[in-house]
């Protein structure tokens, strides 16, 4: 079973992600996917960061990389949840240095959709909703809102499961 979780900032979406996937685990051992960087000097992104940690149950296994593909391939049994592809599809982008031509990323997203659809075990991606709101002012906003649609759109399609999360409601839409 696969399932995407999408929704806004502060939705709710990790914490129901993080329910998915205990109840589809039922007490076996789960693999936490953190994409989140690290971001030195920033007490309130760490605090951020440790509320997310102290969700989870001591069992879990937190994994912090951004070699998703990697990460899929070398542990394909074990339940897994990744929060959340936008940190991951923006860490791709500045690697690439490609924010004027975000299109450059479409390698990286097919390999991760390519993973996601061969993954044997339960499985949950978070990831943000962004195409909801105004548009962005700025190039580099505009194309990681439209390259985060074409992933969600593309990891949708593989996923058995979709739900969006609106003021902590998930509303099942696959």
């Amino acid at each position: 079973m696969r399932c995407l979780v999408l929704g806004g900032a502060r939705s709710g979406k990790s914490g129901h992600g993080e329910q998915l996937i205990s109840d589809w685990a039922a007490r076996q051992q789960v693999r936490y996917i953190a994409t989140a960087p690290d971001r030195p000097g920033d007490d309130e992104w760490a605090r951020r960061v440790q509320a997310h940690r102290s969700r989870r149950p001591a069992h879990w296994i937190t994994e912090r990389t951004d070699d998703l593909v990697e990460a899929l391939d070398r542990e394909p049994n074990t339940p897994t949840i990744i929060d959340d592809l936008g940190m991951w599809l923006a860490s791709v982008i500045d690697r690439l240095d490609a924010w004027a031509e975000p299109q450059r990323a479409r390698a990286s997203i097919d390999g991760l959709v390519d993973a996601v659809a061969r993954y044997p075990a339960p499985l949950v991606l978070v990831t943000p909703e962004v195409g909801m709101g105004i548009v962005p002012g700025t190039l580099s906003g505009r194309a990681f809102r439209d390259e985060i649609g074409v992933l969600n759109a593309r990891i949708a399609e593989e996923c058995e499961k979709v739900v969006l999360v609106v003021a902590g409601i998930p509303l099942p839409l696959k």
